[in-house]
């Protein structure tokens, strides 16, 4: 026989119902972690490619990287163009030492406390802004001018210049090493990757030549070798930090080189698995991910087909998640795509500028990195 309910019962029935299933039926997983400042979180910012707002709009996006890669909130930005809208975002970095993170814009370089989500200051540079790189240590920050002849040494507290280095005539990626002794410095129209002294803010070597101008580039963790993505070439090239000299160039097999939609050139986007026993290689053209063994003679391995273009890859810390720049997170053993990035309408996210936060009582205890640097001696 079929149980009766009276209206009273029905009701509180219904209210079981709804507050068991509220969680997976809200739009926003914002309420599933902790906002107050403690979590393991992915912060994107946008829009980081060039100034499109189709990719996640305008803002510095978080995830929650312990819970499925959910989003968990917007925090607003700064950053425009002299006509009012959003300026390209050019690179991401975080000072614990400041608990702040730094976005820098075609123009400016914006510092936000992580605590107060708050900007702290925005400071526009002469030669405009690229790639910066922070020092682990959170106190210097490598500041390329847009595509000009020099990189600003920069304070990372007060946002002041502390010197000027002149290297070519279009600077571009930067990155410190994990020892914070070198800096590394790749200009789009020179075949070789500067190196600066991180004391001196002098170049002391220069590494290659390569066939051609340094794009994205990634260095392992004794910084020992380089790989490079260089104009015009399907693949990438190696070369010795100890030496200087080129050690190998390597073309992507199997797959045809044609005509991309951003960078100009096939493959913008190289990084190094943590534990630095594969390669990873965007390729525009086809869209996909290529990856190769880090050890010579560099054996193909397999290729990953991704929904857009990438221009750019880094990868969680452990090792487990690689996150190309075309939105998708990926499981590093299986090569398994297990999520996009999606805002709290459901919109995919993608940029090149993302980076990794341990966060404990609002305060940065541990970072990640925008490059896909090896980090062999911090995974073992």
């Amino acid at each position: 026989m079929r149980k009766k309910y009276t209206l009273p019962a029905f009701l509180f029935l219904c209210a079981l119902i709804f507050a068991a299933t509220a969680s997976w039926i809200s739009p926003s997983a914002s309420t599933e972690v902790d906002e107050g400042g403690s979590g393991h979180f992915l912060y994107v910012a946008t829009p980081g490619i060039r100034d499109y707002l189709g990719y996640g709009g305008h803002g510095l996006l978080v995830f929650d990287m312990d819970n499925n890669h959910k989003f968990v909130k917007r925090i607003s930005t700064k950053g425009y163009h002299e006509d009012g809208t959003p300026s390209n975002v050019k690179g991401i970095a975080v000072s614990v030492e400041h608990n702040s993170i730094y976005i820098s814009t075609w123009e400016s370089v914006q510092r936000i406390d992580l605590s107060t989500e708050e900007l702290v200051w925005e400071i526009p540079y002469e030669g405009g802004c690229d790639r910066l790189s922070i020092s682990p240590d959170g106190m210097t920050m490598y500041l390329p001018s847009l595509e000009k002849e020099f990189w600003n040494v920069v304070d990372c507290e007060t946002g002041d210049i502390i010197t000027k280095i002149n290297v070519h005539n279009r600077a571009h990626n930067t990155t410190y090493g994990l020892s914070g002794k070198q800096v590394y410095m790749s200009d789009i129209n020179s075949p070789l990757l500067h190196v600066s002294d991180a004391k001196t803010h002098t170049i002391v070597q220069k590494i290659g030549p390569f066939s051609a101008g340094v794009r994205p580039f990634t260095i392992n963790s004794d910084e020992s070798l380089a790989f490079v993505n260089v104009n015009d070439l399907l693949g990438f090239e190696v070369g010795d930090i100890k030496t200087g000299k080129k050690l190998a160039s390597i073309e992507v097999m199997g797959w045809d080189k044609g005509p991309v939609r951003r960078h100009g050139n096939p493959s913008h986007g190289i990084g190094l698995t943590p534990n630095e026993k594969e390669v990873w290689v965007c390729d525009g053209y086809n869209m996909r991910i290529h990856v190769f063994s880090a050890k010579a003679p560099f054996q193909q391995l397999t290729t990953i087909a991704l929904d857009d273009m990438p221009g750019w890859i880094t990868f969680s810390m452990d090792g487990k998640y690689a996150y190309p720049s075309s939105g998708e997170v990926i499981d590093v053993k299986t090569r398994e795509i297990l999520y996009l990035l999606q805002d709290n309408d459901y919109n995919t996210v993608s940029s090149e500028k993302m980076i990794e936060v341990y966060m404990k009582d609002g305060k940065a205890t541990k970072i990640g990195d925008q490059f896909g640097l090896g980090r062999l001696y911090e995974v073992e």
